[in-house]
């Protein structure tokens, strides 16, 4: 491959006073604002894949506060906790049974304490998942709509409905379940008779509340209550944008996730962002802050366009929302650009910071999305052995510039563990040992969400690599994970952890999280996008060229030590002022 250079005009002048960088677009101010939260780095911990201390072969709360030091170390100013409370697990944990009780699974309320007190040592806020949309279907309310009589008070909780058909055998409605399927069951009666039908997004075991019952808004500031008093910085808030239903529960023929389809625009789904959510997020933080101006609310809202999105987080809403454009974007300069830009407008207009993230607990890790020919594919469904496989050499290169992209941007960044690692789905699972309702519901059709939920590697040598002291994995873990192991990765400065922990301390040290945000145009040519933020030059090479880098100090590189070029997916931090 040639190699590009850049020429900038050397009359040209940045406010950081450098001469040579060229004309640029300025999109984002700094933020005066030093809410912690507005630029943290937050890390999701999926309790089930971190650290096994009891040997079951399944994550839990001691496991995690025996390793939290390593996240400190790592960066992190917060951590979020997936649901750890009492559930017969039909859904991870996110079918929840009691939303005030750990599961014996992952321990005891006195493990939580002893979890946030380390990390209160450690200088980690713990936020924690909160389920509003649903509970288990062997939660003490559902348990006693089911044995109470339709129109009672009980069944008032849930959103019980009459079937249709000559004998209501037919469901409500046409809605389908996010993991495939109607989203309706129907029950039989005490007297053993069919009965109603009962309204579940989810799996069939995940009924869904009744928002237009006070009672249930009573519940959960019950909840709410119960955590904060416990010391929890705040809730990552599941499926935000469905409590409420439309009137009517009308039929849907769009999306059964409520996106945007042709014909069916997004912002027409009965099932989601309906206005009364925002009377509750606002009560809920009348909640909060009663606590104190510290605690938060982030809403993992999948709404589109993201200017609509925008509304989650407006003054008097939630803090945040996850940003879900950003980590579906495609890898190639224009529409990264352009999510970039759309976000930091949308969310500025309403006083709100932008949040940036590549992976988590419900999609392909992007390690292994970005080695795929179209890094679309799988995105929320998963990739199996049947499947083309990613190129794995290939997406971490790629999953260290993106990172290294996203960590700069002004804004909070989320990282989902593991991915400090470089991992990648496991995309060999077999069918006997997958998990997820999705692959069962679907018939194995949709392969689900498992590979990105695989137990962590720790130690190289040990039995499940480290994750558990009996070698035992709920999940099975890749045979060469090995190489990948935290403690391999630590002792090694080119490594992927290493990459990252210079990345959060640079980000720390030079502001970047309440930093700015402008366009270097010179370089934003040839498959390549360059931007400023403060004092530093965030160049990303997406296309086919190597680019000649500009006669500044390099900070760090996702690949390269040594050099004055960027290969293709690859980037690099460069100094635009000289460093004593």
């Amino acid at each position: 491959m040639s190699s590009i250079s850049f020429a900038a005009s050397p009359a040209a002048a940045t406010a950081a006073g450098h001469p040579a960088l060229g004309p640029l677009t300025h999109v984002h101010a700094a933020d005066s604002d030093d809410s912690w939260w507005r630029s943290a780095v937050i890390y999701q911990i999926y309790p089930r894949s971190f650290r096994d201390a009891s040997g079951d072969g399944v994550g839990d709360l001691p496991g995690i506060t025996a390793e939290l030091h390593h996240i400190a170390e790592l960066g992190a100013d917060a951590i979020w906790l997936s649901p750890f409370y009492a559930s017969p697990q039909r859904d991870g944990g996110y079918d929840v049974a009691d939303y005030c009780a750990v599961d014996p699974l992952f321990g005891t309320l006195e493990d939580f304490e002893n979890l946030s007190s380390r990390a209160r040592d450690l200088g980690l806020r713990v936020i924690v998942d909160l389920v509003p949309n649903h509970c288990s279907s062997e939660h003490r309310l559902f348990r006693a709509a089911l044995a109470a009589a339709p129109g009672s008070p009980e069944r008032e909780h849930f959103i019980f409905r009459d079937g249709r058909g000559e004998n209501g055998e037919l469901p409500p409605n046409n809605w389908q379940s996010h993991f495939g399927g109607t989203a309706w069951t129907r029950i039989t009666e005490a007297d053993g008779t069919p009965g109603q039908w009962y309204l579940h997004l989810f799996d069939s075991s995940q009924p869904d509340f009744n928002w237009d019952n006070p009672a249930v808004a009573a519940e959960f500031e019950r909840v709410l209550r119960f955590w904060l008093d416990r010391g929890v910085a705040g809730f990552r808030v599941d499926v935000a944008h469905a409590l409420v239903k439309a009137p009517g529960l009308p039929d849907w023929g769009g999306k059964a996730d409520g996106g945007s389809s042709d014909g069916f625009p997004g912002h027409e789904a009965p099932m989601f962002g309906q206005p009364a959510l925002h009377v509750i997020y606002s009560r809920w933080r009348e909640v909060l802050a009663e606590y104190g101006d510290d605690r938060i609310l982030c809403a993992e809202a999948n709404v589109d366009p993201i200017e609509r999105m925008a509304a989650w987080v407006a003054p008097g809403q939630q803090h945040q929302a996850f940003n879900f454009p950003f980590l579906a974007s495609p890898f190639a300069a224009e529409p990264l650009r352009a999510v970039v830009s759309r976000s930091l407008a949308a969310f500025d207009a309403v006083g709100a910071p932008t949040t940036w993230v590549l992976s988590n607990h419900d999609v392909v890790r992007h390690a292994s999305r970005l080695g795929m020919s179209d890094p679309g594919q799988g995105l929320g469904d998963g990739i199996g052995p049947d499947h083309p496989q990613p190129d794995t050499a290939l997406g971490r290169r790629r999953a260290r510039a993106a990172s290294l992209f996203m960590l700069a941007l002004p804004g909070s960044s989320y990282l989902y563990q593991g991915e400090e690692l470089g991992l990648p789905d496991n995309t060999a699972i077999p069918a006997d040992r997958r998990q997820d309702p999705t692959f069962h519901r679907t018939g194995g059709e949709r392969v689900g969400r498992d590979g990105c939920r695989v137990p962590l590697p720790w130690r190289a040598g040990e039995a499940a690599h480290g994750f558990s002291p009996t070698g035992m994995s709920w999940l099975p873990q890749p045979r060469d994970w090995d190489v990948l192991a935290r403690d391999i990765q630590a002792a090694d400065p080119a490594s992927h952890l290493s990459i990252y922990r210079r990345a959060l301390e640079l980000r720390r040290e030079f502001g970047l999280g309440t930093g700015s945000l402008a366009w270097a145009e010179s370089w934003c040519r040839h498959g390549a996008l360059a931007f400023v933020n403060g004092t530093i030059l965030v160049m990303l090479n997406l296309g086919d060229e190597y680019l000649e880098l500009p006669e500044l100090e390099i900070l760090l590189s996702s690949q390269r030590k040594d050099g004055r070029v960027l290969a293709p997916g690859e980037a690099a931090w460069l100094s635009l002022e000289p460093r004593a």
